[in-house]
């Protein structure tokens, strides 16, 4: 397995060229960085003006591995080629590194890059990639994996202390100011260097570029700028997500990375995406997997939008024993649930399952922002929050089975779509019945988050090692015997008359969180597309689609004709007879394409995990149909051979499966927003997860399509 790379932009307050005499000072030796013993310099070459130069360098390093497998290696340093190209002109540094010892059996590539900030030409960014590949070592791959990681992570952020090191060892000697490099042709006030690099000009002059004073001197305190929209920096990590290893760093980038191709327009905060990791230990494909599941599921759902639309049932507010108390020491926000003062049973029989689930849920959402707010007033980075769950007068009753069967289905839904949310869990006033339900309970919650939780009996949660130790004494509820007086309900029992009737439905009028969404489900089975049908009765209409592909690949395509076709339920080999129950089949088998019906949007392959958004401008009255089929190999011609993917997808086999929610909407050319990010009309997209994206491709014909 190839193990990857990737850094966030580590910002430098100095200009390029003084970044770049500091970066000098590492060779040939370099005393601050022990397993570097040494360079020299293969090849070396200047462009006829000077703005380009180029130096090889072999590099002899020192590993940090057991003797042992020193031996059967038969080597005691490796060897790297380095290759660095500045352009003064452009003002950036490239450079490109592999292993030159045992290079038929690792693979070792590192890509660096020195440039100026976007945002402030005194500034300096600096980027970092590098990849791992161990074919094959003597038996003990997965040891020089480990150890090679190790090393290497070791020493990435150890590289900027010794830039910033000889950075101010320059200051120390006067040098602030290295002047820019110039054409040779150019004549003014620097003709001295002209056609010169700053590099040469540093060592000739000694400390004589000392008139000047620049950002290198120390700045004052401003806002932390991106380099790049698109980019993370590590200031900002730091001041926002927290202390993270560089690899921790490095999957949170990647992860965002793959967001960004993929669901453009809609990208979730970087706190988010770091909850997910977090709660699969930084395993790309798990926490890949997980959030996309979880996003999919906010889309169907509208979760974004609940705390906009969900306005709690005033018996809920009434009887619902649990709300927001300010702060715990950690700046957490603290939220408080009597557990046991709670009528769990005349709940559910009174409101249902699904009116607490999304009460649940409007919680979780308002913990999100307010840890947002809390990070802002604090200056720190706040992800999480505490919950103080006090059991007094639990009892037989909150054991009733629908209630439990609620409570653990509660307890998955937040599992799956809001990992690494809970900070602390403080349990107060626990009875004899609690082991109880903690048996049932228990095996529901993650590991990561049980350990969270923290369970007081009795009293003890008075006095030192109780509450005081995590929540400040004048913040304390009156009713544990504190001085804070609080404003969560007291609950007590539903009235019965409440109750709603067996016949009556669940959800009444203002509960639709699973059973109003403007998304559809389909599936596509092989040799059976799925199609819906648009009738365009005017040209200059605007159809647009909203759709994420759950399960398989798809092709995408878009059709019109003069006729309408008669819509089917198709059979198609499927593991069930209800398999293809979302299926509909619109074209028939007979028609001609070209004759009976024309393409209007080239055919796009759309992968699995994939969001989809486009919008096609209509140019003739008709019937216009969207069709999702199975993407599988291509007839292969005489001149070429099917792919491996194709010949692997073939023999997967007819039963199976792909699975879509889609959305479309046709809108008049003059009402149509926003055919850069389509469905702008419509309630789609994540605001309440997701940071400001623009992006999309245009595609062939009018169309605008952005994954």
């Amino acid at each position: 397995m190839v193990q990857k790379y990737q850094s966030p932009v580590r910002v430098y307050k100095y200009p390029f060229e003084l970044v770049m005499a500091a970066y000098e000072k590492r060779f040939p030796t370099c005393p601050e960085i022990p397993v570097f013993l040494g360079s020299e310099i293969l090849h070396e070459s200047r462009s006829e003006d000077g703005a380009i130069h180029v130096i090889e360098r072999s590099c002899k390093l020192n590993v940090d591995a057991p003797r042992l497998l020193k031996k059967i290696a038969g080597v005691e340093y490796v060897f790297f080629i380095q290759k660095n190209t500045v352009n003064w002109r452009e003002r950036t540094l490239r450079i490109e590194a592999h292993n030159e010892t045992f290079a038929n059996r690792v693979v070792v590539r590192e890509t660096c890059s020195y440039s100026v900030h976007p945002e402030n030409e005194e500034w300096t960014c600096f980027e970092q990639s590098a990849s791992l590949d161990i074919k094959s070592f003597f038996g003990f791959e997965s040891t020089v994996e480990k150890i090679a990681m190790k090393q290497y992570t070791s020493n990435i952020k150890r590289g900027k202390e010794v830039i910033e090191h000889y950075l101010k060892e320059l200051i120390s000697q006067g040098i602030t100011f290295i002047p820019r490099w110039s054409p040779p042709a150019a004549k003014d006030e620097r003709a001295p260097a002209e056609g010169r690099d700053p590099g040469d000009i540093l060592l000739d002059s000694g400390a004589a570029g000392t008139s000047r004073e620049q950002a290198g001197s120390p700045c004052p305190p401003s806002e932390v700028a991106s380099p790049d929209a698109d980019k993370l920096d590590a200031d900002y990590i730091e001041r926002y997500l927290g202390q993270l290893t560089p690899m921790q760093e490095s999957c949170l980038i990647r992860l965002r990375q793959w967001l960004q191709e993929t669901h453009k327009g809609k990208i979730p905060k970087d706190e988010h995406i770091l909850r997910f990791l977090r709660a699969r230990d930084f395993n790309i494909d798990k926490a890949r997997e997980m959030l996309c599941q979880s996003l999919s599921w906010r889309k169907q759902y509208q979760v974004d939008f609940i705390l906009q639309s969900w306005r709690p049932p005033a018996l809920l507010e009434e009887y619902y024993t649990g709300g927001w108390h300010y702060q715990d020491k950690d700046g957490r926000p603290l939220y408080i649930l009597r557990l046991g003062q709670m009528d769990t049973k005349g709940l559910v029989k009174a409101l249902g399952e699904e009116s607490l689930l999304r009460h649940v849920l409007s919680i979780n959402e308002e913990g999100q922002k307010r840890c947002e707010e809390n990070t802002n007033i604090f200056g720190r980075p706040i992800t999480s929050w505490t919950c103080l769950v006090d059991l007094e007068g639990l009892n037989m009753r909150h054991l009733w089975r629908p209630g439990v069967k609620a409570l653990l289905r509660i307890i998955e839904v937040v599992e799956d779509n809001y990992p690494e949310t809970l900070g602390r869990l403080l349990i107060v006033r626990a009875p004899r019945v609690f082991p109880v339900l903690w048996t049932l309970v228990s095996p529901f919650i993650n590991e990561n988050t049980r350990q969270k939780f923290l369970i007081y009996s009795g009293n003890n949660y008075q006095g030192s090692g109780g509450l005081v130790d995590y929540v400040d004494k004048d913040v304390i509820p009156d009713f544990l015997g504190g001085d804070c007086m609080c404003t969560v309900p007291e609950g007590g029992l539903v009235p019965k008359s409440l109750y709603q009737t067996e016949d009556e439905p669940e959800n009444s009028d203002h509960i639709r969180l699973w059973t109003e969404t403007i998304y559809h489900s389909a599936s596509v089975l092989r040799g059976a597309p799925h199609e819906i049908l648009v009738e365009i009765l005017e040209g200059e209409s605007v159809i647009t689609w909203d759709f994420d592909i759950l399960k398989g690949d798809v092709v995408f395509s878009l059709f019109h004709s003069k006729r309408a076709p008669e819509p089917s339920h198709k059979e198609a080999a499927s593991p069930s007879p209800s398999a293809a129950g979302d299926n509909v089949q619109l074209i028939d088998k007979t028609w001609v394409l070209g004759v009976d019906y024309s393409r209007v949007e080239s055919p796009l392959v759309c992968r699995e995990g994939e969001s989809i958004q486009g919008s096609h401008v209509t140019r003739w009255p008709g019937f216009y149909i969207l069709q999702w089929r199975m993407h599988g190999p291509l007839p292969c011609s005489s001149s070429s051979l099917p792919r491996v993917d194709d010949v692997l997808a073939s023999l997967q086999g007819s039963s199976h499966r792909c699975k879509l929610i889609y959305y479309y909407e046709v809108l008049a050319s003059k009402d149509f927003r926003g055919s850069m990010s389509s469905l702008e009309s419509c309630n789609s997209g994540f605001s309440q997860l997701s940071g400001v994206t623009t992006s999309s491709s245009q595609s062939q014909s009018s169309s605008h399509l952005s994954r």
